[in-house]
């Protein structure tokens, strides 16, 4: 597949090679010390208002949220930052930057994604070390502006050269793994069910990132506001477990 930015034809592949996809793996595993396990991404309240309940209550709670909301948005903002680097476009780059931090709709929203992208492009860096990545944070760093978790995802990518597509995916599918981790630990469903759900939103993962992999980089929107009002009511929640 190719794609036009900044002038240039960028070629995107659907498949990679082996050494990429360890990195992958290893980015985008749940014991990749970014914090993602003190996120529940709103869930917590909405279990606790009743609104989703054991595995078909969840199961439809994400195909959702992956596909209209936030989720969505992230994936065309992992694409864009990834044509940024692989361009050279500085530009492009913080300008995709200021997006991600301003596209979330709440506090506890805004924190759970620069939270977690300082945190993943800073490992990155310091285990896998690369002079282009090394050009992103300090070009991020120039404007004032901590990457937000898609925007470092997607530089990562393209500073080592791994595919878009590949990196759209498990990047969707990190997502999905964690908030069915979280359902796990608030008791909505167990370990077997919780396989089950993230068995079900493949389908919703694969659409999505081709989505994004073929949008426009203008093409950034969610609609979840039920999302957002439980994110609300999470920042004064007695009880939780969870950050968002």
């Amino acid at each position: 597949m190719a794609a036009t930015a900044a002038g240039s034809t960028i070629t995107m592949t659907t498949t990679t090679d082996p050494a990429a996809l360890l990195k992958l793996a290893a980015w985008l595993s749940p014991s990749f010390p970014v914090g993602a396990f003190a996120y529940s991404t709103g869930l917590e309240w909405a279990v606790e208002a009743g609104l989703v309940e054991r595995r078909a209550g969840l199961e439809a709670w994400l195909r959702t949220v992956i596909a209209t909301g936030p989720p969505r948005q992230d994936a065309v903002l992992v694409a864009r930052s990834w044509r940024a680097v692989t361009t050279g476009d500085d530009g492009a780059l913080v300008e995709t930057a200021e997006l991600a931090s301003a596209l979330k709709g709440t506090a506890e929203l805004a924190q759970e994604t620069i939270v977690q992208g300082g945190a993943y492009l800073r490992t990155v860096s310091a285990a896998w070390p690369s002079p282009r990545l090394d050009a992103v944070a300090r070009t991020l760093a120039g404007v004032g502006i901590e990457p937000a978790l898609p925007v470092a995802v997607g530089a990562a990518s393209a500073a080592h050269g791994v595919a878009l597509g590949p990196t759209l995916s498990l990047f969707l599918h990190a997502v999905a793994a964690n908030q069915v981790s979280a359902a796990i630990r608030l008791s909505v469903i167990g370990q077997t069910d919780g396989q089950r759900v993230t068995a079900a939103l493949e389908p919703v993962i694969l659409a999505v990132a081709a989505m994004a992999e073929a949008a426009d980089p203008d093409d950034l929107g969610a609609a979840a506001p039920m999302l957002d009002w439980c994110s609300m009511r999470h920042e004064t929640q007695h009880t939780r477990l969870f950050r968002s």
